[in-house]
């Protein structure tokens, strides 16, 4: 039984996967959460290249935000904003 419970805390879904590159980029993974996405890359490269692309984009994106961005935009306030949606959609 506990090789059960240890084999679903290592292996995620690739929907729980791209969740946590996706929250990976603005925020600290926990350890397991960590853990749990290196073994899932380690054997699905339909998620490392959505990584790679992920961050790509975040990347692009937000130079281009940033560079056009008003200052009457509070950018602290949508990151907020934004993590307390992954938050709550993740727990």
């Amino acid at each position: 039984m506990k090789m059960k419970k240890l084999m679903q805390l290592l292996f995620l879904s690739c929907l729980k996967a791209t969740e946590l590159i996706e929250k990976k980029l603005h925020y600290k993974l926990v350890w397991h959460e960590t853990l749990q996405l290196k073994v899932h890359k380690m054997m699905c490269d339909a998620c490392k290249t959505y990584e790679k692309q992920s961050i790509f984009l975040d990347h692009s994106i937000s130079h281009k935000f940033k560079s056009e961005v008003k200052e009457s935009v509070d950018i602290e306030k949508l990151k907020q904003l934004i993590h307390n949606h992954i938050e709550k959609n993740t727990h």
